[in-house]
C-alpha cells in the first residue's frame, strides 16, 4: 500500500515504540512473582514508550499539538494539527501477561481524525488508515465484516471495573444485548476492539467512559474499512462523549437501538 509521509512517520514511531514495549513484556512474567509486582515496571514501560512516539513525532512535525496518556497536552503552535497518543493501550493485559495490547497513534486535522495506526508487537500486527485512502492489516486491505442480522454478530465490549464506570447501567445494556447476539467479547484494549471491528473479527463494539486516545485511531480504522461509527446518542462526537458504538451500517443501528432499550421502562 502507498502511504503518506506522515504516515510513514506514525507506523515508525509505533514500531519503534512497540520494539520498547515487546522487550519489557519479555520482564513482566519474571515480576509477577516477585513481593512488590510488576505495577511500577509497567508504568514505566507506558512512560518509556509514550517518549519514544513523542520524540518520533515531534521530531518529524515540531509545530503540531500532541495529547497523550501520560503527559497530558501539549499546544502546538501549528494550530490544525494534533497527535493523539495511546503508548500502551491495555495495560492490565500488558501487566498480567497477556498479550492483546496496543500502541496507538492518531493524526487530528482542524477536529477531524485522518489518520490512524495501531500496533499490536505482542503479534506482530500493524493496522493503518489514512482518509480516503482504505485501511490495512500488515498491508492486507481490510472491511468490516457483511454480517446484518444481531443474532449472527459476534460485539465486542468494554466492561466497567473496581473504581470505573456505572456498573448498573452497563449491566442493562448487556442483558438487552447478550440475548439477541451469537456472542459477546471484552478484549481489554479499546483501540484494538475497534480493529478488531474493522478487520472483521468483530461484527460490532460499543464503550463508553473512554478517553480521546483510547479510540481516536479506531475510529477512522473503521470508517475507512467500510463500517460506521456513532457515539451513544447516535451522534459524531465519540471524542467528546468518550463513547462509541461501531460496526457495519445494519449491524450499528441494531446495536444502537438495542442500548438505546436501557432508557425504557
Amino acid at each position: 500500500m502507498a502511504r503518506s509521509a506522515l504516515l510513514n512517520v506514525m507506523v515508525q514511531a509505533a514500531l519503534k515504540a512497540g520494539r520498547s514495549l515487546t522487550r519489557d513484556f519479555g520482564e513482566v512474567q519474571n515480576l509477577q512473582v516477585s513481593v512488590k509486582g510488576p505495577s511500577d515496571f509497567v508504568s514505566q514501560a507506558d512512560l518509556k514508550a509514550e517518549k519514544i512516539v513523542h520524540t518520533e513525532l515531534m521530531r518529524a512535525r515540531p509545530t503540531y499539538g500532541f495529547l497523550g496518556e501520560e503527559g497530558g497536552e501539549e499546544k502546538g503552535t501549528d494550530g490544525q494539527h494534533r497527535w493523539i497518543v495511546d503508548p500502551l493501550d491495555g495495560t492490565t493485559n500488558f501487566l498480567h501477561g497477556i498479550p492483546q495490547f496496543a500502541v496507538s497513534i492518531a493524526l487530528e486535522r482542524s477536529g477531524e481524525i485522518v489518520a490512524g495506526v495501531i500496533f499490536n508487537p505482542a503479534l506482530d500486527e500493524l493496522y493503518v488508515a489514512e482518509k480516503g485512502g482504505g485501511a490495512f492489516c500488515n498491508d492486507r486491505r481490510i472491511r468490516v465484516s457483511a454480517r446484518r442480522k444481531l443474532s449472527d454478530a459476534v460485539i465486542g465490549c468494554g466492561v466497567p471495573h473496581l473504581g470505573f464506570g456505572h456498573h448498573g447501567k452497563f449491566l442493562v445494556e448487556l442483558r438487552h444485548v447478550m440475548g439477541e447476539v451469537a456472542g459477546i467479547r471484552r478484549l481489554g484494549a479499546a483501540s484494538l476492539d475497534l480493529a478488531y471491528v474493522a478487520a472483521g473479527r468483530m461484527d460490532g463494539f460499543w464503550e463508553e467512559g473512554l478517553n480521546a486516545w483510547d479510540m481516536a485511531a479506531g475510529l477512522i480504522m473503521i470508517r475507512e474499512a467500510g463500517g460506521f461509527v456513532s457515539d451513544m446518542k447516535g451522534g459524531q462526537q465519540c471524542l467528546e462523549t468518550g463513547s462509541v458504538i461501531a460496526g457495519n451500517e445494519m449491524i450499528r443501528i441494531a446495536l444502537y437501538d438495542q442500548l438505546q432499550r436501557r432508557l425504557e421502562k
